[in-house]
């Protein structure tokens, strides 16, 4: 799935979902040692753990790139 993301450097992000399990994060911009770090951390994870734990997690503009990466997982949710 391909997410466009709001209020933060990365522009978009890119991930599947497998089993129920987020696989191949990739963040486009942003800072790349916090864009990594989360997408390694994610790997792997039940859906809704992810979301739980990143859900709220403020940077700038009211998000963050962490929170905008539960946004999509909520997005991708919605629209199974």
């Amino acid at each position: 799935m391909t997410y466009k993301t709001f209020g933060t450097c990365s522009s978009q992000i890119t991930f599947d979902v497998e089993d129920g399990k987020v696989r191949n994060v990739k963040f486009y911009g942003g800072c790349a040692g916090n864009t990594q770090g989360v997408a390694k951390l994610a790997e792997g994870r039940d859906v809704d753990d992810v979301i739980k734990i990143l859900s709220g997690i403020m940077c700038r503009n009211g998000t963050s790139c962490p929170d905008q990466l539960a946004k999509a997982l909520i997005q991708y949710k919605n629209e199974r």
